[in-house]
């Protein structure tokens, strides 16, 4: 499947690759300071963003996606970094194409899989009919019982967009992503990555409790850890100075 990209300044290359119901926007800011010393390639996941809907989604779909890509715009060596859904893509990635890989960079995302946690999300998605919303405080209006901190739900809310005049719509396919969560919280292999990797786990955050270290460090030996003070599950939004410091320290040392 084609992705929708976006590519902004020269340099190495850093694919950014967001995480469930995200899009390439909502790194845009954290590009712009990147691309001062890398090409930085914003991309958008299938059945999210602007790149096209799929009925398949699993994280070798989602690593085959991202070569595809990096295959296309010619790329050899890449800096890959993936939030949550996006951390296990790469994750997936650096599996099947190990050396095609400079330095990966997972952000509060482990191996392991996951229990069911998107049920309210859910929930308030499919109360907001967003096909007969005429404004989008209505919509957001019946999302907040279901979504009640203001941050998740206006990353959600960066998802509706005028399809036409007076009628919203959802960017993501919240059909396919509700139908294949179990996929998308499942493990990655468990197969042995032997890129240098950075973790970075926001400290209020729950993703990357201390006793699954041993397990990362396992199936990624040449791992480091990073934890992000006063951070949740997005770190890079609630600490974004410190997580773009962690960053750059790690790819340009």
């Amino acid at each position: 499947m084609k992705l929708q990209h976006r590519i902004i300044g020269e340099g190495k290359p850093l694919v950014i690759l967001h995480g469930l119901f995200g899009s390439s926007d909502n790194w845009q800011t954290h590009a712009k300071r990147f691309s001062e010393y890398f090409q930085v390639i914003l991309v958008d996941q299938r059945n999210h963003g602007h790149t096209d809907w799929s009925e398949e989604f699993d994280y070798d779909l989602l690593a085959e996606d991202l070569h595809e890509l990096i295959t296309d715009l010619g790329l050899e060596k890449v800096n890959l970094l993936g939030h949550s859904m996006g951390g296990k893509t790469v994750m997936r990635y650096a599996q099947l194409y190990p050396d095609s890989i400079e330095k990966l960079i997972v952000v509060d995302m482990g191996v392991k899989s996951y229990p069911p946690h998107h049920q309210e999300i859910l929930k308030g998605i499919a109360a907001v009919n967003a096909s007969a919303m005429d404004s989008r405080s209505a919509a957001e209006e019946i999302l907040l019982p279901f979504v009640p901190e203001n941050g998740t739900r206006q990353f959600l809310m960066k998802n509706l967009y005028w399809i036409e005049k007076g009628k919203l719509a959802w960017r993501m396919n919240v059909k396919v992503l509700e139908k294949e969560m179990e996929n998308i919280l499942k493990a990655i292999p468990e197969e042995e990555v032997l890129v240098q990797t950075l973790f970075i786990k926001g400290s209020l955050s729950n993703y990357i409790p201390d006793k699954d270290i041993p397990d990362i460090e396992n199936q990624f030996p040449d791992s480091s850890f990073v934890s992000i003070e006063n951070a949740g599950h997005w770190v890079h939004a609630e600490q974004p100075e410190e997580f773009m410091n962690a960053v750059l320290e790690f790819l340009l040392r």
